[in-house]
């Protein structure tokens, strides 16, 4: 008999993600349904979860994105809840409706709410209302070039044209003139047409060296909402992150606190509830622009488990089951020291080649200040068929310094054998004296390649 608040959960996902949720379950004592893929057959979800059954060959979209497969495994499985993850369905506006149609709750947004965060225009023209900034741009998808120009013209260059349902870099271009608009609006377009089935597409103004900076959010279904603090993300390749902070090193007091404010009224006044990431985009001189909300949990949850010591995957289970935050909280949120995390990729760090294999050797770091969430194993097989991550290395320390020395040990001590992984780059990364000093935007990684 369970003893959380319910009585079993499906975890709609694989990888270290899928055993991350199995592990805050055991927390709470609520058996789990993995399901996976006959490429997952093997991994440690499978192993360590209360159940397992198979939804499908490896290929994602007839299995972890087959909406009929999942819902039928947890009918058959009984559970009254499914936990998306990252990535897959976890920002599928339709998959959370069909649960709630099927009886069984979603832990994360309502349906509705998933909707209109994921229409990155819509999104961006809700927080203008409420105050939250945002950069200058067009009002809404653009509706022809000659529309495309004017508005470029009005805000200066450079600018950014962004696919209104998109993510990952894709169906984005920067115009550096009035005669560039019409034909990189058109390939924005069909690049967004292409990776998401639609092609609107607005625009705003291009900051050419930004950093960039999210926020955590926490919201109840009773209208209680936490700002968890930032993260700092700008070191990043093609829009992939590759290491992630908190605090940001630059960030000022006065911002995060006007920031975190304006967002805590924001999130309440659209019915927000779980958790969430409103990620910004910072100019030269420190000030924050809106970019999107990430309506899910975040790879990089853990910097801010460990600044904060909030367990963000139990914190969403419990507001699932209608408890509130004070309750999950127990107080006020207080921030502790400086977290990093490195996200250990199966590829190559020279080329960013994916490369999946077998693990022939495996050596996990530990020691004080140190955690690895990871699904991998001695003779475990890193699949080519989904993302190429490993492993999550973070790092935790009472200011930057102390938990940049104990990342540098850490990746001294991790030890992955049979495939390259991109530990070699992390190390670069951490002995960067622009990296040291905090001097540093999303740039930086180009700077090297």
């Amino acid at each position: 008999m369970a003893s959380g608040p319910f009585k079993k959960i499906l975890i709609a996902n694989r990888g270290e993600i899928a055993l991350r949720i199995i592990c805050a379950c055991k927390d709470l004592g609520i058996p789990t349904v993995a399901v996976y893929s006959e490429a997952d057959r093997n991994s440690l979800p499978v192993r360590f979860a209360d159940q397992a059954i198979c939804i499908g060959p490896a290929k994602s979209a007839r299995s972890y994105l087959d909406i009929p497969s999942i819902i039928s495994a947890a009918e058959i499985t009984n559970v009254d809840a499914i936990h998306p993850g990252y990535g897959f369905l976890s920002e599928n506006a339709n998959f959370a409706d069909v649960c709630r149609e099927s009886g069984i709750k979603f832990i994360g947004p309502k349906p509705e709410v998933i909707a209109a965060m994921g229409i990155k225009e819509r999104a961006r023209a809700i927080m203008k209302d409420y105050g939250v900034p945002i950069l200058p741009g067009s009002d809404g998808v653009l509706s022809s070039p000659e529309e495309a120009v004017e508005t470029a013209n009005r805000i200066g260059y450079p600018v950014i044209l962004k696919a209104s349902a998109g993510g990952g870099g894709r169906g984005m271009r920067v115009a550096n003139s009035a005669e560039e608009v019409p034909h990189l609006l058109m390939q924005a377009q069909q690049e967004a047409g292409a990776a998401f089935s639609s092609a609107d597409v607005y625009l705003e103004k291009f900051i050419g060296a930004p950093r960039h900076i999210e926020f955590q959010v926490l919201a109840d279904e009773h209208g209680n909402v936490e700002i968890l603090g930032e993260r700092e993300c700008s070191i990043q390749r093609r829009h992939q992150k590759l290491l992630e902070e908190s605090p940001s090193p630059v960030l000022r007091a006065e911002v995060r606190e006007r920031v975190s404010e304006t967002l805590r009224q924001a999130i309440r006044a659209i019915g927000y509830s779980n958790a969430g990431t409103v990620e910004f985009l910072m100019d030269e001189k420190g000030d924050l622009y809106f970019i999107e909300v990430n309506a899910r949990i975040q790879v990089e949850h853990p910097v801010t488990e460990a600044v904060t010591g909030i367990d963000l995957v139990k914190a969403q289970i419990r507001i699932a089951a209608g408890e509130t935050l004070p309750e999950i909280l127990g107080g006020p949120v207080v921030r502790s020291g400086h977290a990093i995390e490195c996200r250990i990729n199966a590829e190559n760090p020279d080329t960013f080649t994916p490369s999946p294999g077998r693990i022939t050797g495996l050596n996990l770091p530990g020691g004080v200040g140190i955690r690895v969430d990871t699904h991998a194993f001695q003779d475990g097989v890193i699949p080519p068929y989904y993302d190429s991550l490993v492993a999550k290395l973070i790092a935790h320390g009472k200011d930057r310094s102390e938990a940049i020395a104990r990342m540098k040990r850490a990746l001294d001590l991790f030890v992955v054998e049979g495939i390259h992984t991109s530990i070699p780059l992390h190390k670069r990364i951490l002995n960067d004296p622009d990296f040291v000093e905090g001097n540093f935007d999303t740039n930086f990684i180009k700077r090297w390649f």
